[in-house]
């Protein structure tokens, strides 16, 4: 017999389903919370591990969608979270988790080891779950989305279909859940970063950009599972992607071109040897156009009009347009014409207002020699 407010969080790989974003596999998994007894569930894609964020996050998403918490929240062993984890380490991860449990008031419970049927009330909902995410793939036509939010409302609205089917067992639980606190609780790690000389600092073996004004400051960053919020003392300076290793050996690269346009362009034959050149390129277009120049004008060239065409995109915010203009004149033999391009997305003379400024006579200014004095009297009286 399923019990009321009994929560259940698990993980289950969504690989099956071939899920892409603007054409590139999108590798991620599903955290999954359901209530036993009525069977609300929520599903939030996970872009990394198994972990204490994604756990975090996931389930904090999950109670403030069901509007309360319920008595006892049951999971595995989360041993996947504490992987690769030291002692002190997983200590940490431990008192974080139970801090979490006591911000919702929620007993902690977990499943025994290689006993798996503890935790079937979720287990048997990963297959409808992602069955159901089948059936909606079929039914729309393609497995691609345009952006990870695209496919983030996707899942959403599939689940929310399943709550609105099962809604009067819903409400038939909501009595006995507990009311939410006033505000969440973190579900990131804070951790102080210092963006060195290049231009950038690493972070879990991945090297991030940032732009150059901050050189030489701590950054404090909050890690989500998809992001990382950075803040200079209290001010949020910037949101970046979460990268990951390439693999054990190899680091990775999350590179946004605009933090560093401005030191290429002084010296723009330094793209040649950049270690994080092909993470750079916004769009396939412009590496296309640099290895096109590369073959056709030589390496100096190259890295010059490739910096220019760059440097254009972000001085005139037509990233989109001009890499559809490279790759209409490459696709047509034609390498990339910089001055008809710069002429294409310059400012319309036309648009640009003519401001006539007048100068005042310095006579006029003989005025401010007079000085009024304003004596403290009933009347305010004014003399001259």
């Amino acid at each position: 017999m399923r019990t009321a407010g009994l929560g259940l969080s698990d993980f289950t790989d969504t690989s099956v389903l071939g899920i892409t974003v603007a054409g590139v596999v999108l590798g991620h998994r599903l955290y999954h919370f359901r209530l036993a007894f009525s069977g609300f569930e929520h599903a939030h894609v996970v872009l990394g591990g198994e972990s204490f964020v994604a756990l975090a996050e996931g389930l904090q998403n999950a109670l403030w969608a069901l509007g309360g918490a319920p008595r006892e929240h049951r999971s595995d062993s989360l041993s996947a979270a504490f992987c690769n984890l030291d002692r002190d380490a997983q200590e940490d991860l431990t008192l974080r988790y139970q801090g979490l449990m006591r911000h919702y008031d929620m007993i902690p419970t977990r499943n025994n080891l290689g006993v798996a049927h503890e935790n079937g009330s979720i287990e048997s909902s990963h297959g409808h779950l992602k069955k159901t995410l089948e059936d909606a793939l079929l039914l729309r036509g393609s497995r691609d989305f345009d952006d990870l939010d695209a496919y983030r409302r996707f899942v959403d609205e599939i689940v929310g279909r399943r709550n609105a089917n099962n809604r009067k067992r819903i409400e038939l639980e909501r009595p006995t859940l507990t009311g939410l606190p006033k505000r969440r609780t973190a579900d990131y790690e804070e951790k102080i970063v210092t963006v060195t000389s290049s231009g950038g600092f690493i972070l879990r073996r991945v090297f991030y950009t940032a732009p150059s004004r901050l050189i030489g400051h701590r950054l404090r960053v909050h890690l989500y599972d998809d992001r990382l919020e950075c803040f200079l003392g209290a001010t949020a300076m910037m949101t970046l992607r979460r990268g990951r290793p390439v693999s054990e050996s190899k680091g990775g690269h999350v590179v946004d071109y605009r933090h560093v346009i401005h030191a290429l362009r002084k010296k723009p034959m330094a793209l040649n040897n950049l270690v994080y050149r092909d993470q750079l390129f916004p769009h396939p277009a412009y590496a296309r156009a640099y290895e096109a120049l590369h073959q056709s004008v030589g390496d100096k060239r190259a890295c010059k009009l490739t910096v220019e065409l760059l440097a254009l995109a972000h001085d005139r915010g037509c990233e989109t347009e001009l890499a559809g203009l490279i790759d209409t004149e490459l696709d047509a033999g034609r390498l990339p014409d910089l001055a008809m391009m710069h002429e294409r997305f310059g400012p319309n003379p036309a648009s640009v207002p003519v401001i006539k400024v007048e100068f005042v006579p310095l006579s006029s200014y003989d005025e401010l020699a007079a000085v009024y004095a304003v004596r403290p009297t009933s009347n305010l009286e004014v003399v001259a």
